[in-house]
């Protein structure tokens, strides 16, 4: 009986073809695991980005809000701003309808004797479980150009901005109280602390001094 001979290339063409699909498998399965490496980078990056910048605004508060009356110009409020978080914040700005344009202040000796107050800049910092005070005399926030009269008894709405975009609004009680003058340090925006002088930041008077 003759024998017929298969030619090389169909004996070794069924291993080639499982090499093939071997190969074939595995570069899907190289791609799978490279997207995931990659994935798995950006969702913790964003998640540590994010939390670099979350404030929680339900630890913080204002406490004894009130504001000084006054017929026109210019104001300030003042309370007890806690921070019970266990993060440090910064209190950079704060906005409200009742002035055109509102600063956070701080007030140091003058030289002479006297206070002078300009503005913060960077803002207030805030320490976990610490709180910054707003006082007469002291640090605090400035209402300027006011839209209308804050008389004793009214309520003032006032939204508080941080760090990282943060608002957190309050609520402060207009009252009447009488102090010491201090003045304005002058800035590089001259003009618009032109006509503070004389602003009174001292203690409360009878109509509010038991707060």
């Amino acid at each position: 009986m003759s024998r017929t001979t298969l030619p090389p290339t169909l004996l070794t063409s069924p291993l080639s073809r499982r090499a093939a699909l071997l190969g074939a498998l595995a570069l899907p399965l190289a791609a799978c695991s490279a997207g995931g490496s990659d994935d798995g980078g950006a969702t913790g990056s964003s998640a540590s980005d994010g939390a670099v910048d979350t404030v929680d605004t339900a630890a913080l508060s204002l406490a004894d809000a009130w504001v000084k009356s006054a017929e026109s110009g210019m104001s300030a409020v003042f309370g007890t701003l806690t921070n019970a978080s266990s993060s440090a914040v910064t209190l950079v700005g704060a906005a409200s309808s009742a002035a055109g344009m509102v600063q956070l202040h701080e007030t140091n000796a003058d030289g002479s004797g006297g206070m002078s107050m300009k503005e913060k800049e960077g803002g207030f910092a805030i320490p976990a479980g610490g709180e910054l005070r707003l006082e007469p005399g002291g640090d605090h926030i400035m209402l300027m150009d006011l839209t209308a009269p804050l008389l004793a008894g009214d309520a003032v709405e006032v939204t508080l901005q941080f760090a990282g975009g943060a608002e957190l609004p309050i609520t402060a009680t207009v009252k009447d109280f009488a102090g010491a003058q201090e003045n304005y340090s002058p800035s590089d925006g001259g003009g618009e602390m032109e006509g503070m002088e004389g602003m009174d930041h001292g203690s409360m008077a009878s109509d509010g001094g038991d707060e």
